[in-house]
C-alpha cells in the first residue's frame, strides 16, 4: 500500500455501498458518507474543500457547483451513466471522472427478463387476486416467453446480455443502435427503430441518458407496435413519453409494462412518489432499483472507489469516462510523481521538460497521452 493521502477529503452521497468507506479510510482517507442526494445549494456549500466526490444518478454536477470545487480532483459516478455530470466543465478544470459501467450490469439482466416474464403471465394481477381470496386460474391472456419476439433498442453491455440470456429462453432476438455493434448468438439486426417496433412481440429499452433519446418512445412509437405488446423500459426515465404510454395501456394497445425508471424521481428513499402508471393493469413499477443488489453495488463499491485511488496514488486513468488512458504501476521507486493536465494544445511537454532542465531535476520516466480535449502527463523524477 502507498504512504496515505493525509488531508484528502471524500464526499460519497446517495447511500454509496459502504465497501467504498471502507477502502477509502483504509487508505487514510477522510470519508463524509450520506445517505441522500444534495441539490445545488447544499452541494455548492459542502463541496469547497472536497477532494474526492462520489455520487450515483440523482447528483447533477455543473458548471456552478463546478466553479466552487477548488480541490476537486476526481468524481466517481457509482452507477453506469454519467450524463448528469458536466464532463467538458470538468475537463477544463483538471477533474477526472470515473463510472462503473459493467458491475451492475448482471443486476440490470435479470431483473428485465424477470419482468418479462411476470408480464406475460400477469403474476402481479394473479398474486394481488389470490391475496384478496380470489381464485383466478383463467389463461386468457397469459403466455409463455418462449417463441415471442423480442426487440432490444441499445445493444449495449445491457442489452446484449438480455439478448443471450432471452435466446437460451426459446425467444427470437432483434435489436437496434446507432453504432454499429457485434451481434450475440442469432439475433438479427434492424436496420431503424420503426422496423424494430413493427416486428418485436415485447420491447426492451437498454439505451444511455444523451438528450436525443428523450421522448424515444411517444405516440408515434406506440402507433407502430403490435397490438397486446409488451414494453421494459430499466435505462433512463425521459425515453418514454409518460402520457403516451399511459393512454396506451388504458386503450390496451400495450398489454402491460415494467418500468424502473421516471422522468422525476424522490431525492431521498421512502419519499412519496406519484406518477400517472400507478394503479394501472399488469403494470409493474418499481423505485430505480435495476442495479440494485447486493452483489451489484458491493461491485460497484469496490470497481469505482479503486479507480479513484489509483488515479489519486499514482495517476491511472485506465477506464476515465474523459481523461486520456494510461495505465501505471505503483510510484515507489521514485522520489516525486509529477501530473500535469492541460489543454491539448503543441509544445506543452517541451516547456515542462525545459522547466525541469532549469531545475536540475533528472526524469526518470515520462507519459504523455492526449484525446481531443486534454493532454495528460506524468513524469516521474529521481
Amino acid at each position: 500500500m502507498n504512504k496515505p493521502q493525509l488531508k484528502t477529503k471524500v464526499l460519497l452521497l446517495e447511500n454509496i455501498n459502504k465497501t467504498a468507506v471502507e477502502i477509502f479510510k483504509k487508505y487514510g482517507y477522510e470519508v463524509e458518507h450520506l445517505t441522500y442526494a444534495l441539490d445545488e445549494e447544499q452541494l455548492k456549500n459542502k463541496i469547497t474543500d472536497i477532494d474526492i466526490l462520489g455520487i450515483r444518478s440523482k447528483t447533477n454536477i455543473n458548471k456552478n457547483i463546478l466553479k466552487r470545487a477548488k480541490k476537486l480532483k476526481a468524481i466517481g459516478a457509482f452507477c453506469i451513466g454519467t450524463n448528469q455530470i458536466d464532463l467538458e466543465t470538468c475537463n477544463q478544470n483538471g477533474v477526472a471522472v470515473f463510472n462503473a459501467p459493467f458491475s451492475s450490469t448482471r443486476s440490470v439482466v435479470e431483473l428485465t427478463i424477470g419482468e418479462i416474464i411476470m408480464i406475460s403471465r400477469k403474476i402481479i394481477e394473479k398474486n394481488n387476486k389470490v391475496h384478496q381470496g380470489t381464485w383466478d386460474k383463467t389463461a386468457n391472456n397469459v403466455h409463455e416467453i418462449r417463441g415471442k419476439k423480442l426487440g432490444i433498442i441499445g445493444y449495449g453491455n445491457i442489452g446484449s446480455q438480455v439478448s443471450m440470456l432471452a435466446e437460451i429462453l426459446g425467444m427470437e432476438v432483434f435489436f437496434y443502435d446507432i453504432v454499429d455493434k457485434l451481434t450475440m448468438g442469432n439475433a438479427k439486426k434492424c436496420d431503424t427503430k420503426e422496423e424494430l417496433l413493427k416486428t418485436a412481440d415485447i420491447v426492451t429499452i437498454h439505451v444511455d441518458g444523451r438528450p436525443e433519446n428523450k421522448d424515444l418512445i411517444g405516440d408515434n412509437e406506440f402507433k407502430l407496435m403490435k397490438n397486446n405488446s409488451i414494453l421494459i423500459n430499466l435505462s433512463r426515465g425521459f425515453v418514454i413519453d409518460i402520457d403516451a404510454l399511459v393512454k396506451n395501456i388504458k386503450n390496451k394497445k400495450i398489454a402491460g409494462a415494467g418500468i424502473d425508471v421516471y422522468p422525476r424521481e424522490p431525492r431521498k428513499s421512502l419519499d412519496k412518489f406519484v406518477t400517472k402508471l400507478q394503479n394501472l393493469p399488469n403494470i409493474i413499477l418499481t423505485p430505480h432499483i435495476g442495479g440494485n443488489t447486493e452483489e451489484a453495488q458491493t461491485n460497484i463499491g469496490e470497481f469505482v472507489t479503486n479507480k479513484l485511488i489509483d488515479y489519486i496514488q499514482n495517476g491511472t486513468t485506465t477506464l476515465s469516462v474523459n481523461f486520456p488512458q494510461i495505465q501505471l504501476t505503483k510510484n515507489q521507486n521514485s522520489k516525486d510523481r509529477f501530473i500535469h493536465i492541460h489543454q491539448n494544445i503543441p509544445g506543452i511537454l517541451a516547456k515542462i521538460n525545459q522547466i525541469l532542465k532549469e531545475n536540475n531535476i533528472n526524469i526518470e520516466s515520462q507519459f504523455l497521452k492526449t484525446n481531443e480535449q486534454i493532454g495528460y502527463v506524468i513524469t516521474d523524477i529521481n
